[in-house]
């Protein structure tokens, strides 16, 4: 295993205008805000830890939507399904750049490294192309963003800064498509995949959501003086009632985890 800085960059030029015209809405956010109205003391350290975690975050989920756009063509999935699938990258690097600079507004990101190798857990190499897509979706969306969505669109609710509120609410608006994308996919490739393979992402997805629900119950700050995220008992209720209603309760009507 090598560990690598977390770093990002922006070229500048033609491409950064390019990004712009497809993303007009990042730049004329009120960065200012984060002069003007800056946290102070321990909350300043813990919101700078925050918000580059988040950047990594993201940029990990667009990892993670990249290769399973990959795995969708190998599959020679629908090329509508798999075009809706390509957006999402975008929508992840948008999310990256709005994370990273709030970090940076913060003081800049606090320190952080990672294996670039285990961005994204790689499928089963036995499975076909089709249940390596599966198995992708499952994992990234199914899982990944059908639980996270509930959680941005409380958090996007409860935030009193104006600019955090902003930020919040357009990732929670790009994470409504992000957490349906799972069943549609489900919903076509559901008869598709073998019998066998069905067992292989039944077992995935009792071992994701037994992971899922006890990283809900492992304790936290309680503190209420927050900058961009839920005190831990109301982020609690929240992710209990996403891991049911969200994942568990789509996951059991598709076959793909047991009562």
């Amino acid at each position: 295993m090598r560990r690598e800085p977390f770093e990002l960059s922006i070229l500048g030029g033609a491409t950064e205008r390019a990004w712009r015209r497809e993303r007009p809405d990042i730049a004329p956010l009120p960065w200012e805000l984060l002069d003007e109205e800056p946290p102070a003391g321990a909350l300043l350290e813990t919101a700078r830890r925050f918000w580059t975690r988040m950047a990594f975050q993201e940029h990990k989920t667009a990892t993670a939507t990249a290769a399973t756009v990959q795995a969708l063509c190998a599959a020679r999935a629908p090329v509508d399904l798999i075009a809706h699938a390509a957006r999402f990258v975008a929508d992840e690097l948008a999310h990256v750049e709005l994370c990273a600079r709030v970090a940076a507004g913060l003081g800049g990101a606090a320190p952080l490294s990672h294996d670039p190798d285990e961005l994204v857990p790689a499928p089963s190499p036995r499975l076909s192309p089709l249940g390596r897509a599966a198995e992708l979706v499952l994992r990234v969306y199914c899982i990944g963003e059908a639980f996270s969505l509930p959680l941005q669109q409380a958090t996007a609710r409860a935030q009193r800064h104006p600019l955090l509120s902003a930020i919040l609410r357009r990732i929670a608006r790009d994470e409504s498509a992000h957490g349906a994308f799972g069943w549609l996919f489900f919903d076509w490739a559901g008869e598709l995949v073998s019998d066998g393979e069905r067992a292989h992402l039944r077992a995935i997805a009792r071992d994701s959501v037994a992971t899922v629900a006890d990283s809900i119950e492992q304790p936290g700050e309680d503190a209420e003086l927050t900058f961009g995220w839920l005190p831990r008992p109301k982020w609690q209720a929240v992710a209990r009632r996403s891991l049911d209603e969200d994942v568990k309760e789509p996951l059991m009507a598709r076959g793909l985890l047991m009562g």
